[in-house]
C-alpha cells in the first residue's frame, strides 16, 4: 500500500488544489516512516513570493512538525523535478530520498549538474504522464 505510487497520488492531490488556486500545479509531500509529515503545494500566486514552491513549503512544514530542521530518513514526493533553488534547500536539509515525478528539461535542477546531499536517493519518473499533465494542461490554458 505505501508505495512510491502512492504517495505520489498524494502529491497529485496537491497539484490539483493548486490547479483550483490558479498556482503552477506542482505539489508535494513529505513522508517519515510511512506517514505523510507535511503537504504542499506552489503558492507563489497567492502569497507574492517567488520562494513559495511547493518544495519550500512542504520543507518548512516538515521541520516544524519534526522539530529540526534536518529531514533524515524522510522522503519528498514530488509532481515536478525541483529547481536549483528548491534543491538547494533539499540538500541543506539532507532529506534522504527525493521521488519525482515528471523532469523539468528546462528549470530542474538535473540538467544544471546540481546534485542533492551525497547521502540523498534519486528516483524519477513515478506517473510521470500523470505528473507532466496537468503542468502541460495548466500552460496550455494559459496561452
Amino acid at each position: 500500500m505505501f508505495t512510491d505510487e502512492y504517495y505520489m497520488k498524494m502529491a497529485l492531490q496537491e497539484a490539483e488544489i493548486a490547479l483550483e488556486k490558479d498556482e503552477v500545479p506542482i505539489g508535494c509531500v513529505i513522508v517519515s516512516n510511512n506517514r505523510i509529515i507535511a503537504r504542499a503545494h506552489n503558492l507563489t500566486e497567492t502569497l507574492n513570493d517567488v520562494t513559495a514552491h511547493a518544495e519550500m513549503q512542504a520543507i518548512t512544514s516538515a521541520a516544524h512538525f519534526l522539530g529540526g530542521k534536518y529531514l533524515i530518513n524522510c522522503t519528498l514526493y514530488v509532481t515536478l523535478e525541483p529547481c536549483v533553488m528548491c534543491s538547494g534547500a533539499l540538500s541543506w536539509s539532507q532529506i534522504s530520498k527525493v521521488v519525482i515525478g515528471a523532469r523539468d528539461e528546462q528549470r530542474g535542477f538535473i540538467n544544471k549538474n546540481l546534485s542533492l546531499h551525497p547521502k540523498t536517493e534519486i528516483v524519477s519518473g513515478v506517473m510521470e504522464n500523470e505528473c507532466s499533465t496537468i503542468v502541460k494542461e495548466f500552460f496550455k490554458s494559459k496561452r
